[in-house]
């Protein structure tokens, strides 16, 4: 144990870890750490006008299983300033720790301004977080020239080290979107590789994670790295996940191994107990067993509606087998959800009253309904939109039939850069796209990567609703003014070495009132 709690407390004789007060109250201990318990640094999240969320974890030793902590809480105190210096603290508090919850913080601060900075950090006994920024949202339906954000995700720790979160952290930036992938769930590996075995620069702790101290200290392993906490801690974040931070290619209660539904659901409520324990999220997203609620609607302004959604809690399963396909039934399935009857009402309901210019999708999976074996059978990613042609063809006719100007859909997965167009069928594309759609690349996962692809002419030439794709490693930022949306697609040389060098690979825009991509 990494923790030694006061004199007064251990004289004091109250195995709960509390101490009388004057007054009667008790009062929770002052320990005394071995080792720095904000090994994990802080971060911030889903901002509103009045304040934002801010989170840490006391963790001295991360990695092992109690994580350097007893079995008791702990109080935490906290101060947001309006400068890094703390010369002016506007709100403070105590928090309490608890190790249910693996000693992780989540407190909802209120009572700031809005549409502007703020600084906060954490005190333990006598130890102090790092300083975190983070900004307030502007007032619902205010003016607002412009906002200006990033898209980060599927960061395999084994694959590359994270310049990328390095890069963004010194962006000036409104918010992050990280669309999901925050971890992966499989065993470590050294070697990779089959006819030219490689080894990996980094390599997971122990073997495929099941149980919640199994997930602890997979998020504990990614996050112990700096590159990603000056990420978390450069902007408030809005995070939702994919696949991996429970399994590869989960949707609902099924996984991609047949394993009972039931037993499934054991290892689903372990690993959304560590995510919300590792992300900056509100208590309305609390996990109650093996289900959380995830999707939610940020808005900035009278410029940007966010819509975060969920891709993979109400989905039903994969047709196809969940293989690339054009021929089984299960594409054209009438009863197929990608988001479920609630939060497809709800995403529709958001745009059909939506009074912002721009109306954003931030998810997970490609709704381009791309052919992915150009030249032979038509064929599409049935883990993708594209697998669920009911549903998805639903939701552009819904968008086009309506006249819902300036919607732009988010996406990751992918591990690839793609910017394209959206039509009800992508193979027959009409004269004006009714969405446009940009696809963030990955922060690490499919290691360095490379700018263009043996097959790129031949992809392009199939896909004429796809107006660019790269293979790099990197992060999408986004200008957004009334007037246009403007993308950015930031690559790295490599990430097999911190020191990539970062570019900006292209640019695209859409004009409002037109979802055309053009070349910026």
């Amino acid at each position: 144990m990494s923790l030694f709690l006061s004199r007064r407390l251990l004289l004091s004789g109250l195995g709960a870890g509390t101490l009388a007060t004057a007054a009667g109250r008790p009062a929770l201990a002052q320990p005394v750490f071995e080792d720095n318990p904000f090994q994990l640094g802080v971060a911030a999240g889903d901002p509103l006008p009045d304040g934002f969320v801010i989170w840490t974890r006391l963790a001295p030793r991360p990695l092992e299983p109690d994580h350097g902590m007893p079995s008791q809480p702990m109080a935490v105190n906290w101060e947001v300033a309006t400068n890094a210096g703390f010369g002016t603290v506007v709100r403070s508090g105590e928090a309490i720790a608890r190790p249910e919850l693996g000693h992780a913080v989540h407190v909802e601060v209120g009572g700031l301004e809005p549409g502007r900075p703020y600084f906060y950090r954490f005190t333990a006994g006598r130890e102090r977080s790092g300083v975190g920024r983070a900004k307030t949202t502007p007032i619902v339906g205010s003016a607002l020239d412009r906002t200006r954000f990033g898209i980060v995700g599927c960061q395999a720790y084994e694959s590359g080290y994270y310049t990328a979160h390095r890069k963004i952290a010194a962006e000036d930036l409104d918010f992050i979107f990280c669309y999901g992938d925050y971890i992966y769930e499989g065993r470590g590996n050294r070697i990779y590789g089959t006819t030219s075995p490689q080894e990996n620069l980094r390599v997971h702790l122990g073997g495929e994670v099941y149980t919640v101290t199994d997930y602890r200290q997979r998020y504990a392993q990614y996050t112990m790295d700096s590159d990603l906490q000056a990420s978390r801690q450069s902007a408030a974040w809005f995070t939702v996940w994919d696949d991996h931070e429970i399994d590869n290619n989960w949707v609902s209660d099924l996984d991609q191994d047949g394993t009972d539904p039931a037993i499934f659901a054991l290892r689903k409520a372990a690993a959304m107990q560590a995510f919300y324990e590792h992300m900056p999220l509100r208590r309305s997203s609390f996990p109650r067993g093996s289900a959380m609620q995830l999707y939610r609607r940020a808005q900035y302004g009278n410029l940007l509606d966010l819509n975060l959604l969920d891709t993979r809690q109400y989905r039903t399963d994969q047709p196809c087998e969940d293989r690339f396909n054009a021929g089984c039934d299960g594409l054209n399935d009438r009863a197929a959800q990608v988001l479920g009857e609630a939060q497809e009402a709800w995403l529709l309901n958001n745009l059909n009253r939506s009074e912002a210019t721009w109306k954003a999708l931030a998810q997970q999976i490609m709704v381009m309904d791309l052919d992915r074996n150009p030249g032979e059978d038509y064929g599409v990613n049935t883990d993708s939109w594209a697998g669920y042609r009911v549903p998805r063809a639903r939701l552009l006719q819904h968008i086009k039939d309506r006249r819902i100007d300036n919607v732009v859909v988010l996406t990751g997965d992918e591990h690839q850069n793609y910017a394209g167009e959206l039509h009800i069928d992508g193979r027959n594309p009409e004269a004006a796209p009714i969405a446009t759609e940009f696809v963030a690349t990955s922060i690490s996962s499919g290691g360095d990567g490379q700018d263009v692809r043996a097959d790129q002419e031949a992809f392009l030439r199939a896909n004429p609703q796809l107006k660019f794709r790269n293979s790099q490693r990197g992060y999408v930022l986004c200008d957004v003014t009334p007037e246009r949306w403007q993308t950015e697609f930031k690559v790295l040389d490599q990430v097999q070495n911190r020191n990539g060098v970062l570019t900006t690979r292209a640019k695209f825009a859409v004009e409002a009132g037109d979802a055309r991509l053009v070349s910026a």
